[in-house]
C-alpha cells in the first residue's frame, strides 16, 4: 500500500480538517511516513471542540493540541480576555501588576491572554506534553513574553516553580475531578487544594486569582477561602455562567463584592446590599409589558431583590426571579433577555391545552411551580426543546404570581 508524502504538520491539518479523526486512525498505515500522525489526530479532534471558543487560534493550522480534554476545559478567548482585563484595567487597584504566574497552564489560553495584555507570564503545567505544546504554540502565535515551567503544584513546590520569576499575581484553575474522574465542587477537593496553598502563595504575591466551578455556591466558596476574598466575578456567555472567578488579596480582610459580566455588560454589588434590599412585586401581568429573564451568570450572583429595587422592576414571584417593566433597560440587556408579554393565562389543564395548541413551537421555562420545564414541554407538545430563556421567537414561562396567588403561563415574544 502506498503512503502519502506529508509536507508538514500544517498541511496535514488543512487537508484533513473536515475528516473524521477516528476514520483517519484506521488508515494509519497510509501515513507511516508522517511521524506526528498521533499528535495530528488529537489536534484535529481538539480543533472540533475549540470551534467558537478560540477562533483566532484555529486560524493557525500549525498549533499543537496533544490532549482533547484540555481543549474541552480551556477558557474561551472572551473569558480569557476578561481575566486579563480584570488584572490590568487602568485606574483599578490591580492595574500596577506587571507579571503573573499561571500555575495550571493547560492549553495556555489564559497565559496567552495575560501575555497579550502586556503582562510578563510564567506558564506552568505538570504535563510535559502540554508544556511543549504551549512553548510551540506561543511561538507560532508570536507571543514572546512567557517563561515555561513543568512541575506539579503542591505544598512546598511554589518556590521551585517560580524560581527567579518575580510574580505580582498567581492564577490557578484547579482540576475539578477526583481520582476516579468524578466531578467535585468543594475547593478543598480540587487539585491543587488552593485553601492549603494560600499561605505559601501569599508569601510570594499579594493577589491570587482562582477559577472555580460555576456550580459552586459563592457564599460557601468565600467561606472556604476566608476573608482574603476581595472580589467574585460571574462570567457569562450566551446566557450561561461559564466561569466563577475569586480574586484573593493578601491585604484584604473584610467583605467581598460581586461582579456579573456578559457580552460587555457589567453589574456590581455587595451581598450586604442584596440582603438589605426590598423587592417590589407586580400587581398584574399585562399584555404589552416587558419581562426580563436574567441570564445564568446574573442568577448565579444571587442578586434577586436588588435589581428590582435599583431598577424599579416588579418581580413576578419570590422564587421565580422574573421581572416586569413598562420598558426595557439597556444596561441589563447583555445580562439577560427581554421579552414582550403577549398574554397570561392560568396554569391549569385548560391553559396548557390552549397555549400548546396556539404556540406549538414555543420555548418553555418553568420556575417556582409544581411542574418542571421538561414536563411542561411534553404537556404543551412544544416542538422546541431548548427550554432556554435565550431561545426562539415565543417563550412560555410557568411561574407563581405572588400578588394574585396564582400559577400562570406567561406567553412572551422575543
Amino acid at each position: 500500500m502506498s503512503t502519502f508524502a506529508i509536507v508538514d504538520f500544517s498541511e496535514f491539518i488543512l487537508q484533513h480538517s473536515a475528516d473524521d479523526p477516528a476514520g483517519l486512525a484506521l488508515s494509519r498505515d497510509r501515513f507511516r511516513d508522517f511521524p506526528e500522525f498521533d499528535l495530528a489526530l488529537c489536534t484535529l479532534e481538539a480543533r472540533r471542540k475549540l470551534r467558537g471558543k478560540l477562533p483566532s487560534w484555529l486560524e493557525v493550522p500549525s498549533l499543537h493540541f496533544p490532549y482533547t480534554l484540555a481543549a474541552e476545559q480551556c477558557s474561551s478567548e472572551e473569558t480569557a480576555a476578561y481575566k486579563a482585563m480584570l488584572l490590568t484595567s487602568p485606574g483599578d487597584m490591580h492595574s500596577s501588576l506587571c507579571s503573573i504566574a499561571d500555575l495550571t497552564g493547560g492549553l495556555g489560553v489564559d497565559s496567552w491572554a495575560f501575555a497579550k495584555a502586556g503582562l510578563e507570564v510564567l506558564y506552568n503545567d505538570m504535563r510535559p506534553e502540554l508544556v511543549e505544546a504551549a512553548r510551540h504554540n506561543f511561538a507560532e502565535l508570536g507571543i514572546r513574553n512567557v517563561r515555561f515551567s513543568c512541575a506539579e503544584v503542591k505544598s512546598g513546590s511554589i518556590d521551585t516553580i517560580l524560581g527567579d520569576f518575580k510574580a505580582d499575581a498567581v492564577f490557578l484553575d484547579p482540576a475539578r475531578r477526583d481520582s476516579a474522574g468524578g466531578k467535585v465542587f468543594r475547593i478543598a477537593d480540587c487539585s491543587p487544594d488552593v485553601t492549603a496553598l494560600l499561605p505559601e502563595l501569599f508569601s510570594h504575591v499579594r493577589f491570587v486569582l482562582v477559577k472555580l466551578s460555576p456550580m459552586l455556591d459563592i457564599s460557601l466558596g468565600a467561606a472556604e477561602l476566608g476573608r482574603c476574598v476581595r472580589e467574585v466575578h460571574c462570567v457569562g456567555a450566551a446566557g450561561e455562567c461559564k466561569e466563577l472567578l475569586f480574586l484573593l488579596d493578601r491585604e484584604h480582610d473584610g467583605d467581598y463584592g460581586i461582579t456579573v459580566y456578559e457580552d460587555g455588560g457589567r453589574f456590581s454589588f455587595n451581598p450586604s446590599d442584596e440582603a438589605g434590599s426590598v423587592a417590589c412585586y407586580s400587581p398584574s401581568c399585562e399584555a404589552g409589558s416587558w419581562l426580563f429573564a436574567p441570564g445564568k451568570a446574573l442568577l448565579k450572583s444571587g442578586c434577586f431583590k436588588l435589581i428590582s429595587q435599583r431598577f424599579g422592576l416588579a418581580k413576578v414571584g419570590v422564587n421565580a426571579h422574573f421581572y416586569l417593566a413598562d420598558d426595557t433597560l439597556a444596561e441589563l440587556g447583555p445580562l439577560g433577555k427581554w421579552f414582550r408579554v403577549l398574554e397570561a393565562v392560568p396554569l391549569d389543564k385548560r391553559g396548557i391545552r390552549d397555549i400548546g395548541r396556539r404556540y406549538p413551537g414555543a420555548d418553555v421555562t418553568a420556575r417556582g411551580v409544581h411542574i418542571s420545564s421538561e414536563e411542561l414541554k411534553k404537556r404543551l407538545g412544544s416542538a422546541s426543546g431548548s427550554g432556554s430563556a435565550a431561545g426562539g421567537a415565543v417563550h412560555v414561562f410557568a411561574v407563581h404570581h405572588d400578588s394574585s396567588g396564582k400559577n400562570l403561563l406567561i406567553v412572551a415574544g422575543s
